[in-house]
């Protein structure tokens, strides 16, 4: 695979920008595996950037939990294991449900938008059984939420959760997607009509049986134990970056 630069609208962007757009989509939509060897001078190469701007977009995505970097050996995707799922869903079962029900009493018309967009987005996909878009279109419904709950504090705790978040949904792409594109439009429904009880226990529901499925999903893919000095140590970099 060829790291191609990620599209961005508007003012051209940064190197840094640019690589870390790239690599977070990589490692979102799979395309590089939790645990997999990131080579900093061929993603430089392919990227067309110097190691510094790819350094700083690596610091990036590490602190969204995408990346583990050792001190002076290299880079590799972020192992995500079952405990790991289990643990997001914990916090999502409280901050989560918050966003949904604030989301009910502060969206506004363009809010109600982009979330019916997002909503349209993933039944186009599912019925073209496009898994991956289906998977970002719902986890795109989600972060169009945190974004009209209209507290800044909340959005800065949920910020870092939102890679995870999308991550979680392309690695369970294959859950129930009918069952869950249902879900959302019921809960676009209650915010529609300001209902802030029912967005609440709608949203709690959505997540905590969503939480089943994926942990025994995880059993399927779930990163092995990794020691990161040993992987990064290795000179192995066959499919490394592909």
């Amino acid at each position: 695979m060829t790291l191609s630069p990620a599209p961005h609208d508007g003012a051209r962007p940064s190197l840094r920008e640019t690589a870390y757009a790239t690599l977070k989509s990589r490692i979102i939509g799979l395309d590089l595996h939790p645990g997999q060897r990131l080579v900093e001078r061929d993603i430089a190469t392919e990227l067309g950037v110097s190691r510094v701007p790819l350094r700083e977009a690596l610091h990036q995505l590490e602190s969204e939990g995408l990346v583990v970097l050792v001190p002076r050996q290299g880079a590799l995707v972020a192992p995500f294991t079952r405990d790991d799922v289990e643990h997001l869903f914990e916090v999502r079962e409280s901050v989560e449900v918050l966003a949904f029900r604030l989301a009910a009493l502060r969206r506004s018309a363009a809010d109600l938008a982009a979330m019916s967009a997002a909503v349209d987005s993933a039944r186009d996909a599912l019925a073209r059984r496009d898994d991956a878009a289906t998977a970002a279109a719902n986890a795109g419904f989600h972060a169009v939420v945190v974004q009209a709950c209209g507290n800044p504090l909340l959005q800065s705790m949920l910020a870092p959760l939102d890679a995870r978040v999308r991550w979680l949904f392309h690695l369970t792409k294959r859950r129930d997607t009918h069952e869950q594109c249902e879900e959302h439009a019921a809960m676009l429904a209650a915010i529609e009509a300001q209902d802030a009880d029912a967005v609440a226990d709608l949203a709690h529901a959505h997540v905590t049986s969503g939480r089943e499925p994926s942990l025994a999903l995880a059993q399927t893919w779930a990163s092995a134990p990794i020691d990161p000095v040993e992987a990064t140590r290795t000179r192995n970099r066959g499919r490394q970056t592909s």
